[in-house]
């Protein structure tokens, strides 16, 4: 009885051991841990490092991704051709026809949607840089697919002192080449020079600088 009572309990002190792994530690298996890109604006077109995947840690071996798509390009006129042609009335009556501009410093903006973020940053810093800008006789003309009606309000709210069009055929952006995003049009700038061809486009707007990229333009006649 003694014996059989040794044996058992050895066995079941083996059986111990097994269950814990022989007494030794394992560690932890390695977690790979990806910082995600931070938050960007959709209707401006990405850089390259922008859309580029966040690295994995060491103890992770990489897995192969697929190419990322090709970013829309502008397909518009270049730097020193003749702007399109533009007539069309916009939401506070104004009729526009950028032949008629000619001798004077012209920016034609297009922007994704009225009284969103970055388009009313955007609006606003050009109603605020409004002097500066009448002082090297630009013109700013803002181009969305949105209607007069909405165009009406959005001008009105922020008592913006240019005109708008409303391109909702998409016309106007598809003879300046610029791409659209679910039906809104990315943010593209054409600063159109004094006889009448293009004389920068601005093709990654950032609307936090873009109107001192535009009157540093505007100067360096």
């Amino acid at each position: 009885m003694r014996r059989f009572s040794a044996s058992f309990a050895f066995v079941a002190l083996g059986v111990a051991l097994v269950a814990c792994g022989g007494g030794e530690s394992r560690p932890a298996p390695a977690t790979a841990t990806a910082v995600a890109p931070g938050g960007s604006d959709p209707y401006v077109m990405p850089s390259a490092s922008a859309s580029a995947a966040a690295t994995p840690s060491a103890s992770v071996a990489p897995v192969a991704s697929s190419a990322a798509p090709a970013e829309p390009a502008v397909e518009g006129p270049k730097v020193g051709e003749v702007a399109p042609p533009l007539v069309a009335t916009a939401s506070n009556g104004a009729k526009i026809d950028l032949a008629k501009l000619k001798g004077k410093l012209v920016v034609v903006y297009f922007y994704p949607k009225d009284d969103t973020p970055g388009c009313t940053q955007e609006a606003c810093a050009f109603r605020d840089a409004w002097a500066k800008l009448q002082k090297h006789g630009v013109q700013v003309i803002g181009v969305s697919e949105d209607d007069d009606k909405s165009h009406q309000q959005f001008a009105k709210k922020h008592k913006l002192p240019f005109p708008l069009l409303a391109d909702q055929d998409g016309k106007i952006a598809k003879a300046f080449g610029v791409p659209l995003a679910d039906g809104h049009a990315m943010r593209v700038t054409y600063l159109i020079g004094p006889d009448g061809k293009v004389k920068k486009v601005y093709p990654k707007v950032d609307p936090a600088v873009h109107v001192d990229q535009v009157l540093a333009d505007a100067e360096a006649k």
